[in-house]
């Protein structure tokens, strides 16, 4: 690995593998981004739809009452 780094051009390992490890660091912290922020969308989801059937249940307790 050390004989294919030093065969490469100086341009080569001082601009375009700089680039690529940043394109590949960027795509990887959006991927974690974007599974965070779809599991925090799935539990407000989940909480909003649990609020709603808790409200109905009172509401159904209630309205049984009278």
């Amino acid at each position: 690995m050390a004989e294919l780094w030093k065969s490469l051009p100086s341009w080569v390992r001082n601009i375009v593998v700089p680039v690529l490890v940043l394109i590949l660091a960027w795509n990887l912290l959006m991927f974690v981004f974007g599974v965070v922020g779809a599991l925090l969308a799935f539990a407000v989801k989940a909480l909003v739809v649990v609020g709603i059937a808790a409200a109905v249940v009172i509401l159904v307790k209630k309205a049984a009452k009278n």
